[in-house]
């Protein structure tokens, strides 16, 4: 047939991809492929693989409705491809191609991979950039070099900013301020409710793929039940409007509480839309930033939602692409203790963790608080290798990219990188989790206790962090006080909060 082979991979879902820009529908073929080694070397979630394959279905039925010549190898085939490797292979031998085009992957292992397509084959292969982030890797690397001893994400998002025009008027910030965040950390009154979303019951092809991830990946973590994710370009654009309209006016206020039972509150649940290509996350900003314009909300939800996206996912994807490879294997805290199991079975004493573990193994998600200074504050007080947690945070959330997920963990959650680019260590004791949930009321833990096996663990926990690393960080102007702090405390208690820490530990290790 000859003509151009273009790749899509499976977050890759837009029409308007780079690949499939200038081609030629009478003349060129798409090649998309559910594989075995893409769909298993991690055990991802069981919620995750079905949201993935059925996306990718209901993609490739949209690219032949648009006329392209699309061949697509699904896991239940009766021969399916083995990996990219296997299903490249078999279309070029179908289609006998004049050149390959894809665009660029967001994981290092894959881009090594088409590395080696390039080297391999005798047909040229053109890698383009993926241009549905707004900042290049060339862009990032030059902001990155210039005169920064570390990386500061509010720096990188008023470029940002200032490149889109987002939330501007001339040179300064709308509303006076480049960063509202100090108005969105308010704790959930009890008597709000919370607002009924759309659902997306599956259709026929979903069905099918639910079917046959249950059949095939029956050991991996995670529920199937209640799968009602959009799939489908038209019901994230519907969900998208769902959450301009109906949460993200208080979305600000709340976007750090947490309440019990209640695992989506205002938040947009809009991440694994954007990350698979459901969505443009452009798109996304400027329907909240019309909102505002329009006075539908407030400026501090518009800002937090806008910065969340041209902020935190461009400028982790960028320190992810600017320190592989080698960037997961970061552990500058020396932690190397296991998960505990119940980072698999939810159970655990610790209202908040098994709150937490619990709606991620139900629905494959959980907002940012619950993965930051919920499981990631856990996890760094306690000391867990940061390549298991790694791994975890990976396979367990729907919305798990590598890009994404490693820097968040690293650098984010456990200070791995040394503070490339968090100020200090996201460490923090019960009474912030208690401030911004309602988990503390109904633990089997006291959060006001500190000493004693009625003491929540995040308390002594949190000491023993502090006490066992201070050649690592008090050197840290921001740890200053909280050395101080330490220093003022009788040293008896100290001692016996350590303890309480290290039957604690003990006891995670021996489960």
């Amino acid at each position: 047939m000859g003509g151009t082979l273009r790749l899509v991979l499976g977050d890759q879902l837009s029409t308007t991809l780079s690949a499939l820009r200038g081609g030629d529908t009478a003349n060129d073929t798409v090649l998309m492929a559910e594989v075995a080694e893409e769909a298993s070397y991690v055990p991802h979630h069981k919620k995750k693989l079905a949201f993935v394959f059925a996306a990718m279905r209901h993609h490739a039925a949209v690219l032949s409705g648009h006329g392209w010549r699309v061949i697509y190898h699904a896991l239940d085939d009766d021969e399916p491809a083995s990996s990219l490797t296997d299903a490249l292979n078999r279309a070029i031998r179908s289609v006998q191609p004049q050149r390959i085009v894809v665009t660029e992957p967001g994981e290092w292992r894959v881009l090594e991979m088409m590395r080696d397509w390039r080297e391999t084959l005798d047909i040229p292969l053109d890698i383009r950039a993926d241009d549905r982030f707004i900042a290049s890797h060339a862009d990032f690397a030059a902001w990155a070099k210039d005169g920064r001893k570390t990386l500061r994400m509010e720096y990188f998002y008023r470029e940002m900013r200032k490149r889109t025009g987002y939330l501007m008027e001339g040179e300064e910030p709308v509303g006076g301020a480049w960063n509202h965040d100090a108005s969105n950390r308010k704790p959930l009154p009890a008597d709000l409710s919370i607002p009924q979303r759309p659902q997306f019951p599956a259709n026929a092809t979903t069905r099918v793929v639910i079917a046959m991830v249950a059949e095939r990946f029956a050991g991996n973590f995670g529920s199937l039940g209640g799968f009602d994710h959009p799939v489908t370009r038209d019901d994230a654009v519907t969900y998208l409007d769902w959450f301009i309209e109906n949460a993200l006016p208080l979305f600000g206020d709340y976007q750090d509480a947490m309440r019990e039972g209640e695992p989506l509150l205002f938040h947009s649940h809009l991440s694994a839309l954007i990350n698979i290509g459901l969505l443009d996350p452009r798109e996304c900003c400027e329907r909240a930033i019309a909102a505002f314009d329009r006075n539908l909300a407030p400026v501090n939800a518009v800002e937090g939602f806008v910065r969340q996206i041209i902020g935190w996912r461009e400028f982790i994807r960028g320190v992810y692409w600017l320190k592989m490879p080698g960037y997961g294997e970061e552990n500058a805290l020396d932690a190397r203790r296991p998960l505990p199991d119940f980072f698999w079975t939810a159970e655990t004493p610790m209202a908040c963790m098994a709150a937490a573990i619990r709606q991620t193994r139900d629905h494959a998600y959980a907002h940012h608080i619950q993965r930051l200074m919920v499981i990631g504050n856990f996890a760094l007080l306690a000391g867990l290798d940061p390549r298991a947690v790694q791994r975890w945070f990976l396979l367990v959330y729907h919305d798990a990219y590598e890009w994404a997920e490693m820097p968040n963990v690293v650098g984010m959650a456990l200070y791995a990188d040394g503070g490339l680019f968090a100020s200090k260590p996201y460490a923090a004791s019960g009474a912030y989790i208690d401030r911004m949930s309602d988990h503390c009321r109904g633990c089997r833990y006291d959060v006001k206790e500190k000493t004693g096996a009625n003491a929540c663990p995040f308390n002594t926990l949190y000491w023993d962090f502090i006490a066992r690393n201070r050649k690592r960080l008090s050197g840290n102007p921001r740890m200053g006080v909280v050395y101080k702090s330490l220093d003022r405390m009788d040293t008896g208690r100290v001692e016996q909060m350590r303890a309480d820490a290290a039957r604690f530990l003990d006891q995670l290790s021996n489960s």
